[in-house]
C-alpha cells in the first residue's frame, strides 16, 4: 500500500503540473525573476494564516541552530538554487531544462545516502532508474540540424542548481521531521525571500522588477498558478519529504514532467506522441515499483 509520504509526494507532482499549464494559459508578462519573486512572496504571505491555524499563534518552540540550518536552507535552496535554474531555462530552454532536471534525484539519493544513511533496496533502485528513464523519453526530442548546442554557462548553471536544491531540502530534512511543519517550511521561505531581494537590491534591479510588475496582464490567472505551484505544490513537495525517505520523494517528484504532458494534451490540445505516451507508461510502471518496496 502506498504511504502517505509518497501520496504527498506524488500530489506535489501533480499540483505543479497543474501550475504549469496554468501559467501557460494565463500568458503572464513576469520574467522569471520577478515571477519567482512573487510567487516566494505570495508563499510567504499565505503561510502567516497557516502557521496560526496549524500551530497557534504561540511563537515556536525551535532552537536557534535550527533556524539558522532552515534559513541557510532557504538562502540555498530557494534563493540562490532558484536564480541559477531560471538561468539555465532561459539560456536551455524547456526540453532540455526538463531533462536536466532530472539531476535533482541522483543529487537527493547521493546527499542522502552520505548524510542522512538512507539505503534504497535493490527494487527499488530498478523502479527509480525506470521512472527516470520515463520522464526521459518524455522529454526527449530530435535536435534540428540548424539548432545550436547548448549553452555551456547555462548547463552548469542547472547542474549547480540542481546540487543546491538536493542540498537545501536533505538539510532540512531533519528539521521537517522534527520541529511544527509550517513553521520550518516558512522560515525557509524567509530565507529564500530575504536572499532574493538581497540579491536584487545588490545588482540594482529593484525599478525593472517593479516595471515588470506594473506591466504584467492576466493577474488572476497568475496568482491562481503561484497559489497552485508555490503554496500547494511546496507544502505537499515538503510533506514528502518529511513523511518518506528523501531519496524516494525525490523520484516521485520527477513525475511532475508527465503530468504536465497529460494535462496539456487534455486542456491545452497538444498532441502526444507516441513516445511520450511510452514514456509516460515506463514512469507510471516505475512508480509502482518503487511505492510497492
Amino acid at each position: 500500500m502506498i504511504g502517505i509520504g509518497e501520496s504527498f509526494a506524488l500530489a506535489s507532482a501533480f499540483a505543479w503540473g497543474v501550475a504549469v499549464i496554468l501559467f501557460r494559459l494565463s500568458g503572464q508578462q513576469l520574467g522569471p525573476f520577478a515571477l519567482n519573486l512573487f510567487k516566494n512572496v505570495l508563499l510567504l504571505v499565505l503561510l502567516v494564516p497557516t502557521v496560526v491555524l496549524a500551530h497557534g499563534a504561540d511563537w515556536p518552540d525551535i532552537s536557534w541552530q535550527h533556524w539558522l540550518i532552515l534559513l541557510l536552507s532557504g538562502v540555498i535552496g530557494i534563493g540562490i538554487a532558484d536564480t541559477l535554474f531560471f538561468r539555465a531555462l532561459n539560456a536551455l530552454g524547456p526540453s532540455r531544462t526538463a531533462i536536466g532536471s532530472m539531476l535533482l534525484s541522483p543529487f537527493v539519493i547521493l546527499l542522502s545516502f552520505v548524510f542522512l544513511g538512507e539505503r534504497l533496496g535493490v527494487w527499488q533502485w530498478l523502479g527509480a532508474a525506470i521512472t527516470l528513464a520515463g520522464v526521459a523519453l518524455v522529454n526527449w526530442r530530435r535536435a534540428h540540424p540548424l539548432e545550436q548546442g547548448p549553452d555551456q554557462q547555462g548547463l552548469w548553471a542547472l547542474v549547480a542548481a540542481m546540487a543546491l536544491m538536493a542540498t537545501g531540502i536533505v538539510t532540512a530534512k531533519p528539521m521537517l521531521e522534527s520541529d511544527p511543519f509550517i513553521w520550518a517550511v516558512q522560515i525557509r521561505v524567509i530565507g529564500g525571500v530575504a536572499s532574493m531581494l538581497l540579491l536584487m537590491l545588490v545588482q540594482g534591479r529593484l525599478t525593472a522588477v517593479l516595471g515588470e510588475f506594473r506591466r504584467a496582464q492576466a493577474w488572476p490567472r497568475t496568482v491562481t498558478a503561484s497559489f497552485m505551484g508555490t503554496y500547494v505544490a511546496m507544502l505537499l513537495w515538503l510533506a514528502g519529504y518529511k513523511y518518506a525517505d528523501a531519496s524516494i520523494a525525490a523520484v516521485l517528484n520527477e513525475t511532475s514532467a508527465v503530468f504536465v504532458l497529460i494535462l496539456a494534451a487534455v486542456f491545452l490540445k497538444e498532441r502526444l506522441q507516441a513516445h511520450q505516451w511510452l514514456g509516460s507508461l515506463v514512469a507510471a510502471a516505475g512508480v509502482l515499483i518503487v511505492v510497492a518496496n
